[in-house]
């Protein structure tokens, strides 16, 4: 039961953001760039084992990932403004992205940053 309300709550919050681009794009824009995924997760890991230390390696690693996750803004934004249609962007932005992690984790390991 505990999941379930965790999956609705957090649902809300995504379902929320889209209704308020409907209306206004900037300030929808506003809302998800609150880390509220982050918010959320940290919320939820802390209340399931009561674990500060697990809030603090998981916020390191949020903050480690922010480089990469920009690739998808960028590229969704110039791909669609390039007129591409909107599956085509969003399909090359994901996998270019997933790509730069992948690249960006290879290179954070060789320069001996650890990801645990």
């Amino acid at each position: 039961m505990y999941v379930f309300i965790k999956l609705i709550f957090t649902a809300f919050v995504v379902v929320l953001i889209s209704e308020i681009a409907k209306r206004s794009t900037v300030f929808a824009g506003i809302v998800a760039s609150i880390p509220l995924t982050s918010l959320l997760a940290f919320i939820w890991l802390y209340y399931d084992t009561q674990d500060i230390n697990s809030i603090r390696e998981l916020s390191r690693n949020i903050l480690l990932m922010i480089p990469p996750s920009l690739v998808f803004f960028i590229t969704i934004y110039f791909l669609i403004g390039w007129n591409f249609s909107f599956y085509l962007s969003l399909g090359l932005s994901i996998v270019l992205t997933a790509f730069v992690y992948w690249l960006y984790i290879y290179i954070l390991g060789f320069l001996g940053i650890n990801l645990n």
